[in-house]
Parts: structure tokens; C-alpha cells; sequence
């Protein structure tokens, strides 16, 4: 029986035990006014009163029933209602303080199934909404710092060229350091533009049929001096598929995967890449044998200007992955992700054919 009452009971369940409680007890507190009433002769439903010059009309006692009913029904359900109500109230409250900005509220009803469960969506939606609200303050804040890191260093030693004592190899030096941080301005620019302009784009232009597998051996050939300069042994397994497409636009896709995989691999270490026609279905992998990554990174390795290694000690803006998310949509596919700490990093992109 203990058990019985730890279980969570469902609305409908409530509901009714509600109305037939409220009911129950309007019946008692009526027949107890009753006999209250008729002690004090305020009504009488005797066959005797009704029979007697002075007995009241029968219609007459009706109404005082029927009026204590209303009062005493709607009494005991306002009464009762509030208890009832109040899980909704939390919520509202709650409710008002996100809308407010206060996204660490948190709520916590027990007893019903489907309070339980919209306890559990509103603490979701609470964490959600504070993890959004965290990541465009860190978008805010990378992307002024990437911005204004190579133009403080382009000032400084712009500013350092003024002056008359410099040696030759100095002013070499400097001049260098000013063009590979405009250099580094302008990539980040370009793929800022690019990632922009693919976010806004809904049709796909120039579609055309061409070898996928031969693009993807394109495509590594074009990053072989970044893998041989890490000694990495590239594993390619590539099935022949025609796919009909933008060639430049799925050509972007093939270029960040393997450039983050070549990022993030061993010295010495490996890259599997494969590409399957399956069905209806073209399926790339490539994989990795890196660092890894933890949940927290894996959630949001596909949101702009987020970089799991915190410390920057890679190269890179964080635009390269959202920007294969963005394309591979486009192209009505989907790209995941299967990653733990030590055990490297898994990229599958999935593209119809149709």
C-alpha cells in the first residue's frame, strides 16, 4: 500500500479524485446542514409540514436547498482549488523571473506524472537558455579577441617602424609579423563572410553532377604537406558516387573536416577516411586519433566561435565546423560526431542522393 501511494499519479487521475473529494464532501456538509436546519425549523420535509396550514411549500424548502448547495460546493471548490493550483502558480512565477532575464530558476513539482514532466521540460528549457545566453556572451568576447589581437599587433609594430634606430633585420622582422597578422585578418574575415553568406542561403545554385570520391581525393592531395609535415598515416577507403551538387560548396566540407583532423591528431598518428553508397545515402567518416572530447564539447563543437582547447594553443577561429554544419543542411544531410577524452574524434556527414 506504500508503494501504491509513491507512485506519481497522472492529471486525469487527480482531476477526478479532486471532483469526486468535492463532491463527497458537499454531500455530508449538506445533509449535516439539514439537520441543522430542520432542528432549528428553518425547513421542514416532513409529510406532516407539508400537510399543515402553517407548513412552507414544499418549492419553498427546494430552493434553500439548491442555494445551500451552489454555496457550499462553490466554497469548498474555491478552497480546495488553491492547493490544487498551486504547481501552475510556481510555474507562472517561475515563468515571469525567465522572462526577466533569470535563467538559473529552477522549478520542482512532485506527485503527478505530467507535473513531473513539466518540472523536467522547464528545468531543460532553463538550462538551455542560460547555455545559449553563455555562449553568445562568448561569442561577444571571441570574436572582439580575435579581431583585436592582430590589429593591436599590426599597430604596435607599425608604430615600432617609426623609429629611426631599427636595423634592416628588424624592420624585416616587423614587416613580417605585420603581414602574417593581416593575413590572419583577412582569413578570419573571409570565412566569417563565407559562413554569413551560407546562413542566408536557401537553394543551392549550380548544381551539377560530379565524382565525390575523386574531390575527396582532391582534397587530401591539396592538404598533403600539413599531414606529411605531422608524419600522419592517411587510411582512404572511398567507394565510387556520383553526386549531384554544388562542387565549391561540398569541396568546404571536405577541407575543414580534414584540416580539424590533421589539427587535433598525434604526432605520427593516423586518419581513417571512407566514403560508402549505401542505398540512398552517401556516407563520409573520417576519424582521428586526437585528444578527444568531453560531452560539454561535443555539444556545442558545432556553434560559432567556440574552441574546446580554452588555451588557443591550436590555430583556429572555431567557424570551420559550423560552417560544415551549415553546408551539409543545406544539402539536405547532417553531420555527427562521436568523441571520448583519449580515444579521439569520429566526423560522419550523411548526404542523399536523391
Amino acid at each position: 500500500m506504500r508503494d501504491f501511494f509513491k507512485k506519481r499519479l497522472s492529471l486525469a487521475i487527480t482531476l477526478v479524485m479532486f471532483v469526486f473529494g468535492v463532491m463527497v464532501a458537499t454531500f455530508f456538509l449538506i445533509v449535516g446542514s439539514i439537520a441543522i436546519l430542520q432542528h432549528w425549523d428553518i425547513i421542514s420535509l416532513t409529510d406532516h409540514s407539508l400537510n399543515s396550514d402553517e407548513g412552507r411549500h414544499p418549492l419553498h424548502s427546494l430552493l434553500i436547498l439548491f442555494g445551500l448547495c451552489v454555496l457550499l460546493g462553490t466554497a469548498l471548490t474555491a478552497f480546495l482549488s488553491k492547493k490544487t493550483l498551486n504547481p501552475i502558480r510556481k510555474v507562472i512565477a517561475a515563468t515571469h523571473k525567465v522572462a526577466g532575464g533569470d535563467f538559473s530558476v529552477k522549478v520542482d513539482l512532485k506527485g503527478i506524472e505530467e507535473l513531473e514532466e513539466l518540472s523536467q521540460s522547464f528545468n531543460k528549457m532553463t538550462q538551455e537558455l542560460s547555455s545559449i545566453e553563455t555562449l553568445r556572451n562568448d561569442f561577444v568576447n571571441n570574436f572582439s579577441h580575435e579581431f583585436k589581437t592582430p590589429i593591436s599587433s599590426i599597430r604596435g609594430f607599425a608604430k615600432l617602424l617609426k623609429e629611426n634606430h631599427l636595423t634592416e633585420g628588424e624592420r624585416r622582422e616587423y614587416l613580417d609579423i605585420i603581414i602574417t597578422e593581416s593575413e590572419r585578418l583577412a582569413a578570419l574575415s573571409t570565412n566569417v563572410l563565407i559562413l554569413s553568406k551560407y546562413e542566408n542561403l536557401e537553394i543551392i545554385p549550380d548544381k551539377a553532377p560530379f565524382r565525390l570520391d575523386e574531390q575527396i581525393r582532391k582534397v587530401i592531395v591539396l592538404m598533403e604537406p600539413k599531414w606529411s609535415s605531422k608524419e600522419i598515416n592517411v587510411n582512404v577507403e572511398l567507394d565510387k558516387v556520383v553526386y549531384c551538387g554544388n562542387e565549391d560548396l561540398t569541396e568546404q566540407i571536405w577541407l575543414n573536416l580534414l584540416d580539424n583532423a590533421i589539427k587535433f591528431s598525434d604526432q605520427s598518428g593516423f586518419i581513417n577516411i571512407t566514403l560508402k553508397n549505401i542505398n540512398n545515402e552517401i556516407q563520409f567518416a573520417i576519424q582521428d586519433n586526437g585528444p578527444g572530447m568531453d560531452d560539454q564539447t561535443k555539444a556545442h563543437i558545432f556553434d560559432k566561435f567556440y574552441q574546446g582547447d580554452t588555451s588557443h594553443s591550436q590555430k583556429g577561429y572555431g567557424l570551420g565546423l559550423p560552417l560544415v554544419k551549415r553546408i551539409a543542411e543545406l544539402c539536405g544531410g547532417n553531420v555527427g560526431v562521436q568523441s571520448r577524452p583519449g580515444q579521439g574524434s569520429l566526423f560522419t556527414v550523411v548526404l542523399s542522393k536523391a
